[in-house]
Parts: structure tokens; sequence; C-alpha cells
């Protein structure tokens, strides 16, 4: 699905972005443990950026709703869980940590749904 495809290489160059921004623009404005936090909500950023481009990859391959559902909340996750660590440290507002698992059990929904779609479709 070329939304997937899309929002795949968005956020990875976004994920870099805001890596290279945490490395270098936040330094001198955040403890170390915020840092640590930014470096976090990057990685999985980036990491689920590529997953959707795989996601969409394999939809468009083999034309299965269950990619795209795997792709959408693989994508739900990775905002809800990124999005509440960068506005957590850019804000200070510690209830944020408090929603970051709801998006890191979305992600892993989305892994565990693509798992299914490839077993059900290949």
């Amino acid at each position: 699905m070329k939304a997937l495809l899309l929002l795949g290489a968005f956020n990875a160059a976004l994920a870099v972005i805001l890596g290279a921004f945490g490395a270098h623009g936040l330094k001198a404005r955040v403890s170390p443990a915020l840092l640590e936090t930014w470096a976090t909500a990057s990685l999985y950023h980036f990491h689920h950026g590529l997953a959707l481009l795989l996601v969409g990859v394999l939809a468009k391959q083999f034309g299965s709703a269950g990619f795209v559902t795997a792709g959408w909340t693989l994508f739900a996750g990775m905002m809800v869980f990124s999005g509440s660590l960068y506005l957590l440290v850019l804000s200070g507002q510690r209830w944020l940590g408090a929603i970051t698992p709801i998006g890191g059990t979305a992600m892993i929904i989305g892994w565990l749904l693509l798992a299914w779609a490839i077993y059900k479709n290949t």
C-alpha cells in the first residue's frame, strides 16, 4: 500500500532528524536521563519507520488486508510510543510516560498481526 510506504519513508527520515536534534540540540538543555529517553524514542521511531516500508512492500506484493492492518497498528503504536516520549522530554510533563506503554502494546500487536498475515498469505 502506497500510504504505508510513504509513511515509512517519511518517518524514518523524521526519526533521523529528531535523533540528530536530540544528540546536538538538546544535549545542553536536558538531563542525561531525558537524553536517553529521547534516544529510545528516536530508535523505536526509526525501526518502525523501516518496518512500515517492509509492511508496505508485503501489502503490495500479497494484496492482503492483514498486512495493511498490521501496518496501521504499527504506525499507531509508533506514534503513541515515540510521540509520548518526545513530548515528555520537550514538555517535562511526566504523566506522558503513563501512555507510552499503550504505544508499546500497539507495536507488539502490530508485529503479531504481521506474523499472522505472513503465516496466512505466504
